[in-house]
């Protein structure tokens, strides 16, 4: 803890934060999804050649091979129509030293970042090299390139560089790769991170976990009397805190909505379902959500709804307690009394 000494009569730059007057809610959150990618004709060729252990590249205007290869020439912009095989076995460029491989990386060993220009190309190519210590590389080493044996189009169906002047003959693929001239490449991505909640969201958190709708009412300003579902720490017009947070009816209106016609990777739901922004009695926001046990033709803005919950066994700390709304059946809002939430 660094202390700041502050000059006799001066004024501390420092504000004073007091501690939150209930706990703090944090969990670890992690998001992931595959990304999904097709390669095109020219990137394709490449991630089809790598699964035959050869390394292709395209041949420029100026006569200049770019490995990888590029998807358009980089001095006329035309398309690249020309593409011509190069060696496994080149010249390191430059490198850096990774003392502390990370989980997702090529090797789980000590090992170096390097450009290495293949032999029959102008350009450099990103990978690594597997040697012992960063005296065991320099500009100008001879490398050649080690295929794996499962080998499905991605860069890393080169395992990695070695030093050698000779490169081995890929082994035949072990994988059964799909026909065609079009490579898709599926990309895990995933982020974890611990995510610590706001002090109104805590409280939000606390009140959803025991199965009750919390928000909260600003003091003064711009939003004197709003009240805000989710809660906020402080007003989002003019930064203005909170009054006093407030139990909310579990009913409410639909101001708008789309109906999703269109399946996607992951989707829980099939389609046609409504995502709907509810306003919920005596708030001032809408927040979004599924509108369900209904036709989606049959939802309209001002139709009155009520949440539906998850058993109670199954809360968690989550607005996924509400599984959806549904239609009360009670007779439709009046425009006027809620077209400024539109």
């Amino acid at each position: 803890m660094t202390t700041t000494t502050v000059p006799s009569g001066a004024t501390s730059p420092v504000a004073h934060v007091p501690e939150p007057s209930t706990e703090i809610l944090s969990a670890p959150l992690t998001n992931s999804f595959d990304y999904t990618r097709s390669l095109g004709p020219v990137l394709s060729q490449f991630a089809l050649g790598l699964r035959d252990g050869r390394i292709v590249g395209s041949k420029n205007s100026d006569g200049t091979v770019s490995v990888p290869p590029v998807e358009f020439d980089p001095t006329t912009g035309a398309q690249t129509s020309e593409l011509v095989d190069v060696a496994t076995v080149g010249t390191v460029t430059t490198w850096s030293w990774q003392t502390t491989p990370a989980p997702a990386q090529p090797l789980n060993k000590p090992f170096a970042w390097a450009l290495i220009k293949l032999d029959g190309a102008d350009t450099a190519m990103l990978h690594v090299v597997d040697v012992d210590s960063p005296d065991d590389i320099h500009t100008g080493l001879r490398v050649h390139a080690v295929f794996a044996g499962a080998r499905t189009g991605r860069i890393d169906d080169i395992a990695c560089f070695v030093p050698g002047e000779t490169g081995e003959p890929a082994a035949p693929n072990t994988v059964d790769a799909p026909d065609g001239e079009q490579v898709v490449i599926v990309t895990p991505i995933t982020t974890s991170n611990t995510h610590s909640a706001s002090p109104a969201e805590s409280e939000f958190l606390r009140g959803i976990k025991v199965g009750k709708l919390i928000g909260n009412r600003m003091a003064s300003g711009v939003d004197e009397g709003r009240v805000y579902f989710p809660p906020r720490d402080v007003s989002p017009a003019d930064g203005a805190p909170p009054a006093e947070m407030v139990e909310l009816p579990h009913t409410g209106i639909v101001t708008t909505f789309c109906i999703v016609n269109v399946p996607f990777q992951g989707q829980k739901i099939k389609p046609p379902y409504v995502a709907a922004y509810v306003l919920l009695d005596g708030t001032d926001i809408p927040f979004l959500h599924l509108i369900l046990d209904c036709a989606a033709e049959d939802v309209r803005m001002g139709m009155r709804v009520e949440a539906v919950w998850l058993p109670e066994a199954e809360w968690e700390y989550s607005l996924g307690n509400v599984s959806h709304f549904r239609p009360t059946g009670e007779a439709d809002a009046d425009y006027e009394t809620y077209k400024e939430y539109v």
